[in-house]
């Protein structure tokens, strides 16, 4: 097999998606010659996402246009390791992206910070119910990265995405109107939050009265038109919904594509390399530092690029995949537990309350991205988990995203599932129906890991990664215990017929839950139990940075976009203040 061998460059940037765009940014600026190497394909929003086109539900949603492709490469799974896995063949249960933005391009816009006791989970809940309070076979830990540390830099993201709220805890002092028991921040949000939506109002009402506290949910859809630190422009969204899986034809949803990467692409000491599909890292005899990264590109020629540093900013599951393929750190062993890539794997479980009214309707077809309202009072340190069985917690609230016209059906139970009799209840209920959601934290656990498939390949011959990972009778307890507070509110808020389920019995890959995967390549104080350092540097080679969702030790309620992007600012920072002025182990 020949290969191609490329000119040396300063940086390496292995996937362009909301990390990925920002260190790009972030290290072009100080006149490091960076190169950014995405598999997937360039997306001009002014043509890909133009009117009416960008509405084409079957294209995006059903058949996932801007999600990874899994006939080329694909995850295989099983809810235990005494199983034998099995290729995902259809998306199901998440949707990474497959182009230039990632999955930042199809996400929903919610845009939440972490709260600070998502930072040190082991020692809080230690301190506060004791060790055992924790299960045994739990490998929860905290990140070695506090939240006052990574403020300036949730700080420094919402300023890049515009992101709309109202401050709850202004440098410490409680304000009306937001998140009482989020963090302290430094400032107001860049953007004003969304106008609250009638089903927004009417959960906000009703969770009022039973003495809890709502909050409008800070969104990365602009609620005015915004200019961002690198002087680009966003509109106003317009509410036409058609957000989560689909691109925006306004400009008005923050993604990497809107915020990023116009701005990134003027840095003449930047390229970007569109369909090069990384294969492995490679380093040194003594193994200790990276000299290249080696990738197919589009013409199906292994490509070898030299680089001083190298950093890995793809999705969950490739930041891990790669690790492991180029051999960077010890693989997982569940058995021994010893080990680190693959480790603390984890995912969100979730419960729904559908509501049904006969005396309201709703107009759920004009939503926006992250429009909703929010309680966090069954969250993280709030909740007195002393007498419970459960350690976790959850958001609850109402999104007005937008009901999509194919997907959204919703019928109340007993309704015929085919025939005339089904097909008026989806017309009568279409706009007379909205559901509380929620999103609860997850614990990692020994049992629930990632490694390389001995079986199945991908388009390139390389093991699929392979995913071990079911609920634990702790998110069960903590996902049936919050739901019926949610049905509490449901009741409240005077729906005329109820429906509620959660993630209880078996994890299933099947169906749609979150794209919020994360773990498998986890930060920490301890390298016997973390890929990466506090600064999300490789504690074996010191010259690979690994940025992602794969670095959370395990899931908070709030979704991970925003943290994400936060890491990234953090990372971003730490290279060009500490690690090019000295390069070697900041830790």
């Amino acid at each position: 097999m020949s290969i191609t061998r490329l000119k040396p460059v300063d940086v390496v940037v292995v996937g362009v998606g909301v990390a990925g765009s920002i260190v790009c940014k972030e290290l072009a600026q100080t006149g490091l010659r960076v190169v950014g190497l995405e598999r997937g394909r360039m997306i001009d929003p002014a043509h890909d996402f133009a009117m009416p086109y960008v509405h084409d539900e079957l294209k995006y949603d059903r058949h996932s246009d801007i999600i990874q492709n899994l006939s080329r490469e694909t995850v295989t799974f099983r809810n235990s390791m005494h199983e034998g896995a099995l290729p995902v063949r259809e998306v199901g249960s998440f949707k990474p992206g497959e182009c230039v933005g990632g999955a930042g391009v199809h996400w929903g816009g919610s845009a939440f910070r972490f709260l600070p006791w998502d930072f040190e989970v082991r020692s809080r809940t230690h301190e506060r119910y004791g060790r055992k309070k924790l299960p045994q076979d739990c490998t929860s830990q905290d990140w070695g990265l506090t939240y006052d540390e990574l403020e300036p830099y949730y700080d420094q993201f919402e300023q890049i995405y515009g992101i709309g709220g109202k401050a709850g805890n202004l440098n410490g002092e409680i304000q009306v109107g937001g998140n009482p028991y989020e963090g302290p921040r430094s400032r107001e949000f860049p953007n004003p939050p969304t106008i609250p939506t009638y089903p927004g109002s009417i959960f906000g009402k009703a969770a009022a009265e039973l003495g809890y506290k709502p909050f409008p949910k800070p969104t990365a859809s602009m609620t005015r038109p915004y200019v961002n630190p690198y002087k680009l422009m966003l509109g106003a969204c317009v509410h036409g919904g058609f957000c989560a899986n689909h691109g925006c034809a306004m400009g008005a949803k923050a993604t990497p594509l809107s915020t990023v990467v116009p701005a990134l692409l003027k840095h003449q000491n930047f390229e970007l390399r569109t369909h090069a599909n990384v294969l492995k890292v490679n380093l040194d005899s003594d193994r200790k530092r990276a000299v290249s990264v080696t990738y197919m590109d589009a013409r199906g020629r292994t490509v070898e690029q030299p680089a001083d540093l190298i950093i890995l900013t793809g999705f969950t599951f490739n930041n891990t995949r790669l690790l492991l393929l180029s051999g960077i750190g010890q693989p997982y062993d569940p058995l021994r537990n010893e080990g680190v890539v693959g480790r603390n794997y984890s995912y969100q479980p979730w419960g729904k309350v559908q509501l049904f009214f006969e005396d309201k309707v709703f107009k759920r077809f004009m939503a926006g991205g992250g429009m909703g309202t929010v309680i966090d009072d069954f969250n993280a340190e709030q909740l007195n988990h002393a007498d419970l069985g459960f350690i976790g917690g959850a958001q609850i609230g109402v999104q007005s995203s937008g009901a999509l016209p194919i997907r959204s059906r919703p019928v109340p139970r007993g309704t015929p599932r085919w025939g005339s009799a089904w097909k008026q209840a989806v017309a009568h209920y279409y706009d007379r129906s909205i559901h509380i959601g929620l999103n609860i934290t997850c614990q990692s656990y020994r049992g629930s890991y990632l490694d390389l498939d001995p079986t199945y390949r991908d388009a390139h011959n390389q093991p699929l990664l392979r995913m071990t990972f079911n609920w634990h009778e702790n998110e069960r307890r903590t996902a049936d215990y919050l739901t019926k507070q949610a049905v509490e509110i449901g009741k409240a808020m005077g729906a005329s017929r109820m429906g509620s389920s959660s993630s209880n019995g078996d994890y299933s890959v099947t169906s749609y839950q979150s794209t919020h995967n994360v773990g498998g390549a986890v930060m920490g104080m301890n390298p016997a139990t973390s890929v990466v350092n506090k600064y999300l540097q490789s504690w074996d080679v010191s010259n690979v940075f690994v940025v992602g969702g794969s670095a959370f030790p395990q899931n908070s309620a709030s979704g991970p976009t925003e943290t994400i992007g936060a890491l990234a600012c953090w990372t971003a920072d730490m290279i060009r203040e500490r690690y090019l002025k000295q390069p070697g182990a900041l830790v």
